[in-house]
């Protein structure tokens, strides 16, 4: 390894991380040979001992009791999009800065342009491209119904330009389509890259505080699904939303990962169709296949999104493996690290052998389930698909599972129960402990302790054979 000079330090270019020394790979997001000398922040601002002279200043504003202080501008504002209002906790507050990152083609400039519709109604809203023109911008608008003569637009990639177009319109709520297509001249490296991405963003979130301007950004993401740009880049904002779909299909979702004036666990549900996105205030259904005769290998289960429960569908298809290959584990909208544990405990603690078969688990819909509740669901659907046994089409299941074999108690089993018996189940198995159950519940429950007794509830005395 090559030691740095005075001055400089060795900075990655996919993610921001910085080392004192050159290495072939990122210790942050492990990529290979992306790091390259740079000038070190330390160098360009003087050293720390010259911060040891320096004098106070009058203060801009005088501290005052926080008794005193007038919350009414901090008031979150709907924007008239019912499921993007309950992720962000009501609405935008004035001044945020919010960061929209998804993969190309999933919706975000959809989204955007029908909110910024909605919010054009009582406000000005300025719409500022650097991904398309004007017109194709415009061809999207009116195909969607998102034209106001309050939404002003404006297809620009330089920062000073879009500075100008903030003060001639005024705006309330300022769209900036994406923060990676912004460049800002005297600032190095190539538009889009990391300085330039940190420099922007932070002119536009010192732009936002300064005239309590509204600013929702859009990102792009990485391969992995994770946000491009330095890490500082989520630090720098308030609210950091995911927008997420399969592009061959018209679900779409909206989480929140970071949120200063809400909650975090919330999830936005949306139909994308021909003409825009529709909400959509209970989609249990779609995350169901729907099958009028039982099938092996599936198991129905509750989860909870922040405060939303889902009625989803867990699939499995186990396969023994015929040659020497090595056997093979896929999953689709479950945590990987999960299903693997869940197969261990099957195997030592209740005898399912699953060592030399194909394992294959899936959620319906594309919904993403990683809550450990989905634990007891998927153990029952690949114990069914072993032993090639299908569960009532009434039955849900859900409960985490441990190591032990043990089924532990999750949150909000009432209205888990309350939600499956609306979408027509009548049967549940639940963890031992369970008795927040309303009296006039439809649902008909067992209580199991261990993984045995949650398969000997759900199959009765079938024995489950190794494949």
């Amino acid at each position: 390894m090559a030691k740095t000079s005075a001055g400089t330090v060795y900075q990655c270019s996919a993610c921001g991380w910085q080392a004192a020394k050159w290495a072939g790979r990122c210790g942050e997001c492990q990529e290979w040979g992306t790091l390259a000398e740079c000038a070190s922040p330390g160098a360009a601002h003087g050293s720390r001992g010259a911060l040891r002279g320096l004098a106070p200043a009058r203060p801009g504003t005088a501290a005052v009791p926080i008794s005193r202080i007038d919350a009414a501008g901090a008031a979150a504002q709907p924007t008239g999009m019912d499921e993007l209002d309950r992720v962000l906790g009501g609405g935008l507050v004035p001044g945020t800065v919010a960061l929209l990152a998804g993969e190309p083609g999933v919706g975000k400039s959809t989204l955007l342009l029908e909110a910024c519709a909605l919010a054009a109604e009582h406000s000005v809203v300025l719409y500022v491209t650097g991904e398309e023109s004007a017109a194709q911008v415009k061809h999207r608008a009116d195909r969607i119904g998102a034209v106001s003569e309050n939404l002003y637009l404006a297809a620009e990639t330089d920062l000073a330009a879009l500075l100008g177009h903030v003060d001639a319109v005024q705006p309330a709520l300022l769209i900036v389509d994406s923060v990676q297509t912004i460049t800002a001249a005297g600032i190095d490296g190539a538009p889009g890259g990391i300085t330039q991405v940190r420099e922007i963003t932070s002119a536009l979130v010192g732009l936002a505080k300064q005239r309590t301007l509204t600013t929702v950004l859009v990102g792009h993401v990485t391969k992995d699904g994770s946000i491009a740009g330095p890490r500082s880049l989520e630090h720098l904002v308030d609210v950091v939303l995911h927008f997420e779909g399969d592009s061959r299909g018209r679900l779409r979702m909206i989480r929140a990962l970071k949120n200063r004036f809400g909650p975090t666990d919330e999830i936005g549900c949306f139909e994308l169709g021909e003409f825009g996105l529709i909400g959509l205030p209970d989609p249990s259904g779609l995350f169901l296949s729907r099958q009028h005769e039982p099938v092996p290998g599936t198991c129905v289960t509750v989860t909870l999104e922040g405060r939303r429960p889902l009625v989803a569908e867990v699939q499995t298809l186990v396969c023994a493996v015929e040659s020497n290959e090595p056997s093979r584990r896929v999953t689709s909208g479950l945590d990987f690290a999960r299903v693997g544990m869940v197969v261990a405990v099957l195997q030592q603690r209740a005898g399912v052998k699953l060592g030399r078969t194909d394992i294959y688990a899936a959620t319906v819909g594309g919904v993403r389930l990683t809550e450990p509740s989905v634990d007891l669901a998927l153990a029952l659907a690949l114990g069914g698909a072993v032993a090639n046994l299908s569960l009532p089409l009434d039955l849900v299941a859900f409960g985490e599972v441990g190591l032990a074999g043990e089924i532990r108690s999750v949150a909000g089993i009432g209205r888990r129960l309350a939600e499956a018996g609306r979408m027509g189940f009548r049967r549940a198995i639940v963890p031992v402990g369970t008795d927040v159950i309303a009296a006039d519940s439809p649902m008909t429950v067992t209580r199991v302790g261990d993984i045995s007794g949650a398969i000997s509830a759900a199959f009765g005395d079938e024995r489950l054979p190794a494949p």
